[in-house]
């Protein structure tokens, strides 16, 4: 059986409320969001968009869904058509229309920008009686610097205190509680090799302009640097490098491999079914060579980064696109150039900034400087700095990883989205009263294309009752963009990877290899197309390729259809911007399948507009999907050496037991598992396992 793979949600066992508040600048009527409470206690490509200020407008009205398009059924269930009638009724006051020919341009939704403001005396004293009373864990010597270290990768998930890594919502949410915290001085962030997209770069570097309006300091000290590491640290006041630094600032690539050739000498032949010209995924697999489409379009994605590259770094650096250009042409690799032409502030080890900082700080040479880690102060809460929210409450759902239908026992809680985990949440939010709105926050690349269907039902069945939102992050692509689709208004970051409305599935013609190592097998069977999966010694006859080839096509049909029906759009318009084609967020929104761009900010201040909230009044997010940390998690944290469990061991895990049948995904191909089946066989397990560990 070949299946749709898309973008699943974590499972989540508990909620867990962060509060957001937003703040008015009294000499600026227009809305802007404020992150200053946003609380968040505790992956691949990224598109960053970003959003221009507007002016209050009349709430938009939000679009009508037809819950019952594409039902397979007749009638309706009573709660089906209660849903519906509930979804026209609010569409007469209040429609958004998403197509290229909406009325509501990026421009007139609330730009959710951050305005820092000072506290009054009273809040100052509430907030210094709430230090008094606060937890041990939660108290810090008045003048601390807070130390982050940025690299490797970088979660979109919220993280339990017993997991590793680096969580995207701590990190933004403990910037803005120094922004707001009397103890914090500044932030000193150590910013080494990074293996997240720009989406997490994009946020990330948001609230790093964000926190310089409070007027303290922040200052980036970075021993590895290539264009990533700098376009987050060139966005800090100071930059420090040691003089041994590594300095690749050579330019972008994007590269892809084929294994073709290794499969014809080993006598592997894969049988893949595609649809959409630009659906890449299986190529490494079919072809030698990049096809022309794939060029084309990696072609136009390299171009879109690269020159949002240059544009913000050398604005932000105060130099000319042609200087930066040049710069790089020249290969600079040495430091001291970097500090000559203004690049860094100076060359400097870590001790010798921690110095400079006891220096601003006005502490003797005798005493060190005060400093609390991330991980310390994510377990400061926003109640104690006097950043709680308000009554209106909004739930955040977060969607991160591959997507598939049912949990595998083996796999681990929060590494990957789990339909019929998600279903349950999305399902919570619609059946309860307490929240006005709902923001879908989707991270993934795809997966199952019957779970990414289902889900997309259900948050359409939410999107009758209240607005919905889908925020992106680093990718929201083919599986991902399913679920996204069924939101109202759907916000991306400038550079994240969307769209790859598109299908592939396949099958490997083990035939050779059998002959070669000796290796025979022999199939009886009733049914005409039975041994469609089941006969990999041999090529698929005619008429079996005809079924197989149908197949695929369904469902890019059914994929394609429901995007246009979503997003309001004409099946041959649709069919124009689909075929399997990654957009970035820039352009996804010039071609409406995204309506506006920014972060989780904007996604928030658009639901507050539609759910008809007032901009200036705070708002409490409930997380939805927080995990529990399960035993591997805790074993993990206690010290992976010592148990010899890791991230990697995790996910291949998941990916021995969850994956099977036709694909939606955008980086990759996935064939039918067949270790649940009685015909499975040793050699095709080790084939599919190396393929999953590329």
């Amino acid at each position: 059986m070949s299946r749709l793979l898309l973008l699943h949600t974590p499972h989540i066992t508990s909620f867990r409320r962060r509060t957001l508040t937003s703040f008015l600048s009294n000499s600026n009527p227009k809305p802007h969001l404020s992150l200053s409470s946003l609380q968040f206690h505790h992956h691949r490509f990224s598109l960053s968009l970003f959003l221009s200020p507007s002016s209050p407008s009349p709430s938009p009205p939000l679009r009508t869904f037809s819950v019952s398009a594409f039902d397979s059924s007749e009638t309706k269930s009573e709660e089906e058509e209660e849903a519906e009638k509930v979804g026209n009724e609010e569409g007469k006051t209040k429609k958004i229309n998403s197509s290229s020919n909406s009325s509501v341009t990026d421009s007139e939704y609330p730009s959710g920008e951050f305005q820092f403001e000072e506290f009054n005396w009273w809040r100052k004293f509430t907030v210094k009686l709430k230090m008094l009373t606060a937890l041990p864990w939660e108290r810090v010597r008045k003048g601390t610097v807070l130390t982050m270290k940025i690299r490797g990768q970088i979660s979109d998930q919220l993280k339990s205190r017993f997991s590793s890594g680096l969580s995207l919502p701590q990190i933004c949410e403990n910037i803005i509680k120094a922004a707001y915290d009397p103890r914090i001085s500044g932030i000193y962030l150590h910013i080494e090799t990074l293996s997240c997209g720009w989406g997490k770069v994009e946020e990330i570097r948001r609230h790093i302009f964000d926190f310089k309006k409070s007027g303290k300091f922040i200052v980036a000290y970075v021993p590895a640097c290539r264009e990533k590491e700098y376009y987050l640290a060139c966005a800090c006041e100071e930059i420090y490098a040691p003089s041994s630094a590594y300095f690749s600032l050579f330019g972008l690539t994007v590269q892809a491999s084929f294994l073709r050739g290794v499969f014809d000498n080993v006598g592997i032949d894969p049988e893949v079914q595609r649809f959409g010209k630009y659906k890449s995924a299986g190529d490494q697999l079919i072809r030698k060579t990049m096809s022309k489409e794939n060029c084309e379009m990696l072609t136009a994605l390299l171009e879109n980064i690269y020159g949002n590259w240059l544009d913000k770094v050398s604005s932000t650096k105060g130099k000319t696109r042609e200087d930066l250009e040049n710069f790089i042409n020249d290969g600079v690799y040495q430091v001291e150039r970097l500090k000559e032409e203004g690049w860094i502030t100076n060359i400097r080890y870590d001790d010798e900034v921690i110095s400079m900082l006891r220096e601003k700080l006005g502490l003797p040479k005798d005493k060190q400087v005060p400093m609390i880690d991330y991980r310390k102060y994510s377990r400061v809460r926003e109640w104690t700095l006097g950043l709680s929210g308000g009554k209106d409450q909004i739930a955040v759902i977060r969607a991160s990883g591959s997507i598939s239908r049912v949990r595998s026992p083996l796999s681990v809680s929060g590494s990957g989205i789990v339909g019929e985990q998600f279903i349950e949440k999305i399902r919570t939010v619609r059946e309860s009263k307490r929240y006005k709105a709902a923001i879908i926050r989707i991270d993934s690349p795809g997966g199952d294309a019957l779970a990414s269907d289902l889900m997309w039902r259900e948050i359409r069945l939410l999107a009758a009752s209240k607005p919905v939102i889908a925020s992106m992050s680093d990718v929201a692509a083919s599986g991902g963009y399913y679920m996204a689709m069924a939101a109202g208004t759907i916000v991306a970051e400038n550079l994240t990877l969307t769209g790859s409305i598109g299908v592939v599935t396949g099958r490997f013609n083990l035939g050779k290899l059998y002959e070669k190592i000796g290796f025979n097998k022999e199939i009886l069977s009733r049914g005409k197309y039975a041994e469609l999966l089941a006969a990999d010694q041999r090529p698929l006859r005619p008429d079996e390729a005809e079924l197989f080839a149908k197949s695929a096509q369904n469902a890019y049909m059914q994929f394609r259809d429901k995007a246009a029906f979503s997003r309001s759009m004409p099946v041959d318009k649709m069919e124009e911007v689909a075929q399997g084609r990654v957009w970035t967020g820039k352009d996804a929104a010039s071609r409406g399948l995204v309506d506006a761009i920014g972060g989780l900010s904007r996604a928030v201040a658009i639901a507050k507009l539609k759910a008809n909230i007032p901009q200036d009044r705070q708002v409490t997010l409930v997380e939805l999907s927080r995990p529990s940390p399960t035993l591997p998690e805790v074993l993990s944290g206690i010290g992976s050496t010592l148990v010899g469990v890791d991230s990697t061991l995790k996910e291949l895990l998941q990916e021995l037991t969850n994956s099977e049948g036709v694909q939606a995904r955008m980086d990759g191909i996935m064939f039918q598992r067949l270790e649940g089946y009685s015909y499975a066989n040793p050699i095709f397990a080790l084939i599919k396992d190396y393929m999953s560990s590329l």
